[in-house]
């Protein structure tokens, strides 16, 4: 399982999944032996408490070859991305970030001989020509947006340098992931972390997706479970080098905003639909993620309701020591 003598690199470590990622990772190989890194310092004071922490931009390959001569990664995690809503606002160079990102630490992990690469893909790889119902782990790929077309490419090239230069890169295709300790970060299914705080808040939400858009969801604590049994999966068990499917659960705003009416009775929804709909009404409704279930025995933990359940404890808790 984890080694403690791995040095690990998170690169976007300040976002939603890499804040939670970076201290699991600590838990599990020593704060000292984990690297923290993005572009700018990061509000979370455990990140910078709990072990080192580096100013990157990963377009700038010269700054990684130093981190990587500096710390001789084993393992980098590469997260930093320009995701789906605020990618559309700027696509030009949101393909740059993603792309040009993605080559930079590839080529980094070849020249310093970094033994695992963990880079997420999305399931914004998927359009309007692909099965809704159960999404196949193989199938059309037709994405609309900038994003899903970085993260499609990304992938092809994920699994060229596996198989032209044996890389032991490994990928999840998330679906919209939910925590509760790091702020939504521009994607299309935000709505779906941003509706608690405001259930807590104001007792009340406008939804920019309609009522029965269901798309394929995730509690954070499955996703870091995943991405971690995924990355120390023996290689032989690691079958699918593009992006592995997963699945946790789907669900429509109607559902989510009744499952928090369970704990808030009060609260109230309403619907606005923005460009964001459009969006969503690309992507899947529901994932087969068989694939990952018989590699490497993947599995989630978490319901809609045992979420919204932990979602509400811990944010009140937070909202109470604020």
């Amino acid at each position: 399982m984890a080694n403690s003598s791995d040095t690990v690199l998170v690169i976007g470590a300040c976002g939603q999944l890499g804040s939670e990622l970076t201290m699991e990772l600590r838990n599990m190989y020593g704060g000292s032996n984990v690297v923290a890194a993005d572009i700018a310092a990061p509000k979370q004071t455990d990140l910078l408490e709990s072990g080192p922490f580096e100013t990157v931009d990963v377009l700038d390959k010269n700054i990684l070859a130093e981190l990587a001569a500096k710390y001789k990664f084993k393992q980098i995690y590469h997260l930093a991305a320009v995701l789906s809503a605020t990618g559309e606002k700027n696509p030009k160079f949101a393909w740059r970030l993603n792309m040009d990102g993605l080559f930079n630490v590839l080529d980094m992990a070849l020249e310093y001989k970094t033994e695992k690469v963990y880079w997420p893909s999305s399931i914004a790889v998927f359009g309007p020509g692909t099965p809704r119902e159960n999404t196949p782990q193989h199938t059309v790929m037709d994405p609309n947006t900038v994003y899903g077309i970085s993260k499609q490419a990304g992938e092809r090239w994920c699994e060229y340098y596996f198989e032209k230069y044996g890389l032991d890169v490994r990928s999840l295709r998330y679906p919209g992931l939910i925590g509760y300790k790091a702020l939504p970060g521009g994607g299309t299914t935000d709505y779906a972390v941003d509706i608690y705080h405001q259930a807590l808040e104001a007792q009340k939400y406008e939804c920019f997706l309609s009522e029965n858009t269901y798309l394929p969801m995730m509690y954070m604590p499955d996703a870091l479970k995943a991405t971690l049994d995924l990355m120390h999966a023996p290689a032989e068990q690691v079958k699918v080098r593009s992006s592995y499917n997963l699945s946790a659960m789907s669900f429509s705003p109607k559902e989510i905003a009744a499952s928090i009416q369970k704990h808030i009775p009060e609260f109230e929804i309403s619907y606005k639909p923005d460009a964001r709909q459009q969006i969503a009404d690309s992507w899947p409704k529901s994932i087969d993620d068989s694939a990952a279930q018989q590699d490497w025995n993947w599995k989630p933990a978490y319901t809609l309701d045992t979420m919204t359940e932990d979602m509400l404890l811990n944010l009140n808790k937070m909202r109470t020591t604020v």
